[in-house]
């Protein structure tokens, strides 16, 4: 009985210490497109989203001022997220680049993430 017990509550530890908690994250994205030319629409794509990297999540420019805002909320255990800025609908920015990533801390975080359109330089705030 002891043996069984002791079975029991192995499996109980080992099965509960893998779930790992998840934290809320605000994530806002802030993508300036002034200079760049035809966009009438910008979007983003990401490892995130619903529909991963098939789908492309809408953008706001609500002032037009060139500068496209959308903000994410979402309770999550994951490491990071790899994304990029969509302009028309299917014309991806940084060809022959690596992905845009912001790596998560394992708290809760809001996080504002400004750039450029096609530029990979970037500000990231953590509050």
């Amino acid at each position: 009985m002891k043996k069984l017990i002791l079975l029991f509550t192995l499996i109980l530890v080992l099965f509960t210490s893998c779930v790992q908690e998840e934290f809320e994250k605000k994530v806002t994205f802030i993508v300036d497109t002034n200079g760049i030319e035809n966009i009438t629409s910008l979007g983003i794509r990401g490892n995130f989203l619903p529909n991963q990297w098939r789908e492309t999540v809408p953008l706001k420019d609500d002032d037009n001022d060139g500068v496209y805002e959308i903000t994410f909320n979402e309770k999550t255990a994951v490491y990071g997220i790899s994304f990029k800025f969509v302009q028309n609908g299917f014309d991806y920015e940084l060809k022959n680049e690596e992905n845009r990533q912001i790596v998560f801390e394992y708290k809760p975080e809001t996080i504002v993430y400004k750039t450029k359109f096609n530029n990979s330089k970037s500000e990231i705030t953590r509050k």
